[in-house]
């Protein structure tokens, strides 16, 4: 009622009023929802009723020809509604009779994510309901200011190309603003939002001619600044004064960001990381961290024991926030554990964070997404290349393991960051019994590479090179400044790729550097026995306030007590999403630093040392040895 009483005052001000029974029509509807309230004859509801009909008229019948807005941005959306789902994922029929596949399908094909959640973001949803209004009317525009994530992110591919093949023309202005990237300007100055958000934003204009031009066209152009720059250059410009560049967006991804083409196709020449080990998997989720995993073996054995014993009520246990979920309940969870006799044996080590051994109960009853289909192997004697998918910073998304991994083992999971683990071996399908039977190696593994690619190698190296030189090679490109630099944009967007060069010299040269970084990074190598660090002062050992002293090299954990011996270059070493020595001491924040913890920390910044030294001498070789690549 407001909303219609402030139109009437503004189409009088415009000198056109309405006439008594006329109507401004301004709906209010859940634009994604088309079921319609009942009639009701309760007082207030008549009113609502007819207001939901009228507003499902439109929605359903009549051709709308502009849309515009600035939808809600939820990855949890409460829009769930059969209708908008089966619209997302199975598509519909153009007014000209071609089909539209939805945004699960690219290229014809389904788009095979394992976790395709950020398709049901509320934004995209009402983008799609709009797109299909428009395709309905068979001419039209859109204009929105949304979530910018859907221009770059592999999994929204299907929505990009779905797009592509209903408008003429697509005007992307992307606004960036992205503090959950940490975005900053291309001269590294503050980028601020245009809203208070975390989430940086897009403008998108989508335009469909009645007459089908088969030569689609798409822009690109973008603002980095501060707030009020960009408030300023958005009042002075419109679409006809600003610097577009046209972009070609291309099978697979369909990219709405502009890419060097020349370098993507050489890029595109090497196999990605999927294609030579074929089984992976992510990282382990417990949705439980704080109850199933620890430091402390014996802590996280309390805990497990409290959480079996029938003696103690489900409330001492609840502080613990073990929630009750749609898939999980806690007093059902506790009967189910206490009756498994065997629940002792599931205790195992895990690769929490980059250097970061902690322990975990690994049972299907606490532990969320075992992944235990692709876990299993790295509980045998092997090695496991852990490496993110996409990232919003620079590629340094890569670690070594020989135990299990947690999905944020290389960064803060979600859209980006969670670590896929890939095995070098894979082994038969074992008993239940015998999933922790790791100490004696089990008979029968096979290297997890594809045969294309292993075929390959022996060919051009005129020998069979061991599984092991393979995962070595690749750990040292992936290790590479020179690799991460030159394809840092497509290193962003989906899994790398690995370029293996065709002198043979080259390649076991850089198989000898990955194997000492794969080495250092799991704490096997002899480099570690003269450690860089040393642990100084007097006190109990407690990790307080953590400090860095840039000109003395020294890390403070209280103020009496530190770590000497780190450079600058050591504490501010990053993998993944994580400052490496700062994270680390973090996580113990409150704690008493055992001794073993202390040699631990100072093993740390020695492999650190040496990895950047080791990074040093991959580079200087490592243009050569990309002169000649192998093509698949």
């Amino acid at each position: 009622a407001v909303g219609h009483l402030k139109m009437s005052f503004l189409l009088e001000e415009l000198g056109c009023s309405l006439q008594k029974d006329d109507r401004f029509k301004l709906y209010l509807t859940n634009t994604l929802d088309m079921e319609e309230l009942e009639q009701s004859n309760l007082p207030g509801m008549v009113s609502l009723s007819e207001e939901s009909h009228l507003a499902g008229k439109v929605k359903k019948e009549q051709p709308i020809l502009v849309i515009l807005g600035n939808p809600p941005y939820s990855g949890h959306s409460a829009n769930k509604g059969k209708w908008i789902n089966q619209l997302l994922k199975e598509g519909y029929t153009h007014k000209n009779g071609a089909k539209d596949n939805g945004y699960y399908h690219v290229d014809g094909k389904p788009l095979g994510e394992k976790n395709p959640k950020w398709l049901q973001d509320d934004y995209v949803k009402f983008i799609r309901f709009s797109q299909w209004k428009i395709d309905q009317a068979g001419e039209g525009v859109l204009g929105f200011i949304t979530n910018h994530s859907y221009l770059d992110n592999p999994t929204f591919r299907g929505m990009r190309e779905s797009l592509m093949n209903s408008f003429d023309e697509i005007y992307l202005l992307d606004l960036h603003g992205n503090s959950l990237k940490k975005e900053k300007c291309p001269d590294g100055s503050k980028d601020e939002n245009v809203f208070d958000i975390r989430q940086g934003t897009a403008i998108a204009l989508f335009i469909k001619n009645r007459n089908n031009d088969k030569d689609r066209k798409v822009f690109h152009s973008e603002l980095w600044g501060m707030r009020k720059e960009k408030y300023d250059w958005l009042l002075s410009n419109d679409i006809k004064s600003t610097k577009w560049q046209k972009i070609t967006p291309k099978s697979e991804f369909y990219l709405f960001v502009p890419r060097d083409e020349k370098l993507l196709e050489l890029y595109e020449e090497s196999p990605k990381i999927t294609d030579i080990f074929p089984v992976n998997s992510v990282g382990i989720v417990t949705a439980r961290d704080k109850f199933v995993i620890d430091t402390d073996k014996k802590a996280l054995k309390r805990r497990i024991r409290m959480f079996c014993d029938e003696k103690i009520p489900d409330e001492l246990i609840k502080p613990y926030k073990l929630k009750d979920k749609s898939n999980w309940n806690l007093k059902a969870a506790r009967e189910k554990l206490r009756n498994d006799k065997g629940w002792e044996n599931s205790f195992a080590q895990i690769l929490y964070r980059p250097f970061d051994i902690q322990w975990i109960f690994y049972h299907d009853v606490l532990v969320e997404r075992s992944r235990k289909n692709v876990m299993r192997h790295i509980m045998r004697h092997n090695l496991g290349i852990v490496v993110s998918r996409q990232t919003h910073s620079d590629f340094k998304h890569v670690f070594v393991t020989d135990k299990l991994t947690d999905l944020n083992l290389t960064g803060t999971a979600g859209k980006y960051g969670s670590g896929y683990l890939f095995p070098l071996y894979l082994y038969p399908d074992p008993d239940q019994k015998d999933l922790f039977s790791h100490l004696e190696e089990s008979k029968g593994r096979k290297p997890n590479i594809s045969k294309k690619i292993f075929s390959a190698l022996s060919e051009t190296y005129k020998t069979k090179p061991k599984p092991e030189d393979i995962f070595y090679y690749i750990y040292a490109v992936f290790y590479s400044n020179t690799f991460r630099a030159k394809y840092t944009e497509f290193l962003k967007t989906d899994f790398p790729r690995v370029p293996f060069t065709k002198d043979k010299s080259l390649f076991k040269k850089l198989a000898e550097y990955g194997k000492r970084l794969a080495d250092l990074h799991l704490m096997q190598s002899p480099e570690l026995d003269s450690p860089v660090a040393k642990f100084q002062g007097t006190g109990d050992k407690r990790v307080d306030e953590i400090k860095y002293n840039k000109k003395n090299e020294l890390v403070y954990i209280n103020k009496d007590q530190y770590f000497e011996g780190l450079t600058e270059n050591v504490w501010q070493y990053r993998i993944g999403g994580y400052q490496v020595c700062d994270k680390w001491l973090k996580d113990r924040k409150g704690k008493v630093l055992s001794l073993d913890d202390i040699k631990h920390y100072c093993k740390v910044a020695t492999a650190i040392t040496h990895t950047i030294n080791i990074q040093k001498s991959i580079d200087e070789i490592y243009n050569e040895a990309e002169k000649e690549i192998i093509s698949f």
